[in-house]
């Protein structure tokens, strides 16, 4: 089944993206993968120190990802496939569309305001053109209402 991915953090508008990606998966009965990335950390000179950066940053991201997919059931009943990287977020997001020969397409969420973050100015501009499939950036400032009317 051909499948929408979605890169989720904390912030609005990849909650935005999420939810346009379940509106669309419904409609054409796809399902929905999500993503979300814990940042390489920077290197600290105590291992103990680093060890507990990168376990605050995995709860973090773990906590996100599952606050986000307990929404988007609740709200269209989608259940998502979850996926949990670490590292440059690029790359793992490139990763992730390798490793499936069933991505439909990449939901990026844009901010409502200020300029577009790293994997939509990545995605949607330098590399759109090379990928296996399209890349949808969703607007930050629509309401779950506008996007079901867009659906």
């Amino acid at each position: 089944m051909r499948t929408y991915l979605v890169v989720i953090d904390e912030t609005p508008e990849a909650r935005t993206a999420l939810h346009y990606a379940a509106v669309r998966a419904i409609k054409l009965g796809r399902t929905v993968e999500i993503v979300s990335l814990i940042p390489q950390q920077e290197f600290v000179n105590w291992a103990a120190v680093e060890a507990t950066f990168e376990e605050e940053a995995r709860l973090r991201a773990e906590a996100a990802v599952a606050q986000a997919a307990g929404e988007l059931v609740e709200t269209t009943g989608v259940q998502p496939e979850i996926k949990v990287k670490k590292g440059d977020p690029i790359k793992m997001v490139r990763e992730a569309i390798d490793e499936s020969e069933n991505i439909a397409g990449i939901m990026l969420g844009a901010a409502a305001e200020g300029p577009a973050g790293p994997l939509v100015s990545h995605f949607a501009g330098t590399v759109a053109g090379q990928l296996p499939c399209p890349v949808i950036v969703v607007p930050g400032g629509l309401s779950f209402e506008e996007l079901e009317r867009l659906g």
